[in-house]
């Protein structure tokens, strides 16, 4: 793994300011909703009191930011796009905490481990809704609403893809691009340009920036795939080999699988087994790592980040946040949880 990167002053300022404008579009959610989002979110205990160093890295926040600035606007315009893109990402993390059966994330439990799956399903739901409510006041904000419908749209039907490829024997490699480009690539997408439609900017920007963010969104599943086998579980909060575990068809393991090579056969037949043991991940972890699969999902990676590069210069977006979009994607593709 390429050693990690120092994260991007965008990260902080977005932080900076999309915090304070979620926080206070929590607040039109029923006190125990609130307690669930916020604990979820790692702003708070269980209790609703205060925990230190919460919250995810802010990518899609700081997308959203950098999009109205791009757009030659300021980037407080980005700020509703922002948390709306957040609470929906939000949203899909408690439903997908439920459907993998993950009990830890953030290295505590998850909602519906720690609360049940009824109320981290409506959780879930209610964030959704606050998205929508969060744009339609804002100028321009049918549009970012369309531009964010569409974009859910797409990431549910990627994730039921994926759901669905963990019970099909034949997945291919075009198959698993197509799965994450809607799980992951939509929302990203989305991100990287909802920021320019509020501001008003025109079709070619914000088209420019969705592909750049789309393209980002593969080369981040792609390095999400690669922890999901290799990750340290101390940095990602997940055990080594989580996906192997679950079955899960990521981008190494169906490349290993779809390599033709000697060994691809025996990882078929393990997958197809059933649940595997300590050993046996050790096994198949190394025979995806055998049959290239985890080679050619870091080349995925860095093809699709210098294609999110290249879309940034099709348009004359402004200088600095071109800057750091750029910074942006390269931290992304170089991060090790």
């Amino acid at each position: 793994m390429i050693p990690t990167q120092a994260m991007p002053d965008i990260l902080t300022r977005a932080r900076d300011a999309v915090t304070p404008a979620l926080a206070a579009a929590l607040e039109r959610l029923t006190p125990d909703l609130r307690r669930i989002a916020t604990y979820h979110l790692g702003w708070t205990d269980l209790d609703g009191q205060v925990t230190p160093g919460g919250g995810g890295k802010g990518v899609r926040p700081a997308l959203a930011v950098l999009s109205a600035e791009a757009g030659w606007a300021d980037g407080d315009i980005g700020v509703p796009g922002g948390v709306a893109v957040e609470l929906i990402h939000n949203f899909s993390l408690l439903h997908d905490d439920i459907i993998d059966g993950d009990r830890t994330r953030r290295h505590r439990p998850t909602v519906w481990a720690a609360v049940g799956v009824g109320p981290a399903i409506v959780a879930g739901d209610a964030l959704m809704a606050l998205a929508q409510q969060v744009l339609l006041e804002c100028p321009r904000g049918a549009a970012a609403a369309r531009c964010l419908t569409d974009a859910t749209a797409a990431m549910i039907a990627g994730q039921a893809d994926d759901i669905a490829f963990e019970s099909r024997r034949e997945v291919t490699v075009t198959d698993c691009m197509a799965m994450s480009a809607g799980k992951t690539g939509a929302l990203l997408g989305c991100a990287a340009s909802i920021g320019a439609v509020l501001a008003g900017a025109p079709e070619t920007t914000a088209g420019a920036l969705r592909d750049y963010g789309a393209h980002l969104g593969l080369a981040f599943q792609a390095v999400d795939d690669l922890l999901g086998i290799w990750g340290d579980p101390e940095r990602t909060g997940k055990p080594a080999g989580a996906d192997l575990r679950q079955h899960k068809k990521t981008m190494p393991i169906v490349a290993a699988l779809c390599s033709g090579c000697e060994e691809a056969q025996e990882l078929g037949r393990m997958l197809a087994d059933g649940p595997l043991d300590d050993e046996q991940v050790e096994r198949a972890t190394w025979l995806v790592e055998a049959c290239e699969g985890r080679s050619w999902t870091a080349n995925q990676a860095k093809a699709h980040l210098d294609k999110a590069l290249r879309a940034l210069e099709r348009v004359r977006i402004n200088p600095m946040a071109h800057r750091e979009l750029a910074d942006l994607a390269t931290f992304v593709v170089e991060r090790e949880s």
